[in-house]
Formats: C-alpha cells, sequence, structure tokens
C-alpha cells in the first residue's frame, strides 16, 4: 500500500508514521471482540513491525485470526485521526537487521524511560509481529 504524499492526508499520514511513537493495536479474540492494545511500532514503507511476548493476547489472537488495525494516537480533539486496516502474522524470518536498529533508534528514549535495554525487551518480546496494511483511513 501506497501513501500518497501529494495530498494533505497523505503527508499527515507520512509525518505521523514517522513521529508517533504510540500506536493502537486492534487484533480479534476467539469471541469476535475487538482487543486494542498500546504498542511500540515500526513502519518500513510497506509495513508495520512490532513485537509482543510470546504468550501474549495479541500474539494468540493472531493465531486465529490475521485481521487487525493500527490505529495512530491522533490530536487528543478528535483530529488527525488515522487508521490502518489489514493483516498481521507472526515473523517467520528473522527481522531484517535493518528494521531493527531502525526500531531501537526509534525508542532509545523509551528504553531510558521504562528502565530496560533493547538486549532485555528483545528477550521479554521475542515475537516480531508484521502488519500488512490494505487501506488506511482517517479525517
Amino acid at each position: 500500500m501506497l501513501i500518497d504524499t501529494s495530498t494533505e492526508f497523505g503527508e499527515r499520514v507520512a509525518r505521523c508514521l514517522k513521529d508517533e511513537q504510540i500506536a493502537w493495536f486492534t487484533t480479534v479474540s476467539r469471541d469476535g471482540t475487538p482487543q486494542p492494545r498500546p504498542v511500540w511500532f515500526l513502519w518500513n514503507g510497506d509495513s508495520f513491525l512490532l513485537f509482543s511476548e510470546p504468550q501474549g493476547f495479541k500474539v494468540l489472537h493472531l493465531v486465529n485470526n490475521p485481521k487487525a488495525s493500527i490505529h495512530l494516537d491522533g490530536d487528543g480533539r478528535g483530529g488527525d485521526i488515522i487508521v490502518f486496516i489489514g493483516e498481521a502474522f507472526i515473523e517467520e524470518q528473522p527481522v531484517p537487521e535493518h528494521d531493527l536498529d531502525a526500531y531501537v533508534e526509534k525508542y532509545r528514549e523509551g528504553f531510558r524511560r521504562i528502565g530496560t535495554t533493547p538486549e532485555a525487551f528483545a528477550q521479554n518480546y521475542q515475537t516480531a509481529i508484521r502488519m500488512i496494511p490494505l487501506k488506511v483511513r482517517g479525517h
């Protein structure tokens, strides 16, 4: 999915994907209930990369249903709403080194803030999730 940065909305989407630290990742539980969770994410131009504990509900939900969405925070007043709809899956291949490096760089301050290191984070959040957006909407 390409983002048309020649439009005002597309410019805003590109800026938010680069600047936002937190997104809401929504999976679907076995009974069909949407389950949103705040996550750290990396946008690589084609897909989102996020991490989970191996037995986390995100992982369990995706085993049963790959449908997912990512919603960026917005401006706190109902504006800058950006929602990506798509499918997510557990990354079976090792995450490319350049994606890992970019993720660590993006969240360097976040690791410090929560009192951990990238290495300790990787031990707890071993499962990589890749979300492929099929559609973006917002206002």
